[in-house]
């Protein structure tokens, strides 16, 4: 059965079309918990745009030139299983620069539990530049931990928040592979228990679509 999307839900949403008018999606949590040993944390930072290397450089160094479809970035057995209700194309947001960045979002209330999935690339200049933005964004995350076996490098945090009594879970993974950066944010709330989903559920299925669009990135190649 279905149900009035409560402020909870409105105001996760919100967001998302202030950044689709910008022409930039980026999380809005911070990064996801590391398969063990991890806690919920709560964290908040901004990201830092490194200046552009030579054009020697960048040429030597950019293993990917373009951002590959971000719909079709996570197979639809994926979206179905995180997504339960949402239709397996999504929605991408639009951008200023589909070279550069390009993100789609899945989302869903099925019953009174609620889904979002988050899928952005981010291209930079050169794979130093992408590690320095990496980094720069590592420096003001704590809580969560590195995810070994994906990309370059990938970190992932999950966050539990509260508002008006109703428990929402977030988590987001960020993978660096070569000159090109993925962000997954995944979260959920049950609006009839008020309660979140595990921080488990959601780590896991965070990691599990970025391992998806992190094969969609290098196929794209």
């Amino acid at each position: 059965m279905s149900l009035p999307l409560p402020l909870a839900l409105a105001t996760r949403i919100a967001p998302v079309a202030v950044l689709a008018t910008a022409g930039w999606a980026l999380s809005s949590g911070p990064l996801a918990a590391a398969p063990a040993g991890h806690t919920d944390a709560t964290t908040t930072g901004a990201s830092a745009t490194p200046s552009a290397p030579s054009a020697s450089a960048a040429a030597a160094t950019k293993t990917f030139t373009a951002a590959p479809a971000p719909c079709s970035a996570v197979t639809p057995g994926t979206v179905k299983s995180l997504v339960p209700g949402a239709k397996a194309a999504g929605k991408e947001i639009p951008s200023t620069d589909t070279d550069a960045r390009r993100t789609c979002s899945w989302n869903a209330l099925k019953g009174y539990d609620y889904r979002w999935l988050d899928v952005s690339f981010e291209l930079s200049d050169s794979d130093a530049a992408a590690e320095k933005t990496y980094k720069d964004r590592l420096t003001e995350k704590s809580g969560g931990g590195v995810v070994p076996g994906l990309g370059d490098a990938a970190y992932s945090v999950v966050n539990l928040t509260t508002e008006d009594k109703q428990q929402t879970r977030e988590g987001v993974v960020l993978v660096r592979a070569s000159n090109a950066l993925v962000v997954i944010t995944y979260n959920g709330s049950d609006f009839e228990s008020k309660k979140a989903p595990g921080t488990d559920v959601i780590n896991k299925g965070a990691i599990k679509a970025a391992r998806d669009a992190v094969a969609a990135l290098k196929g794209a190649r």
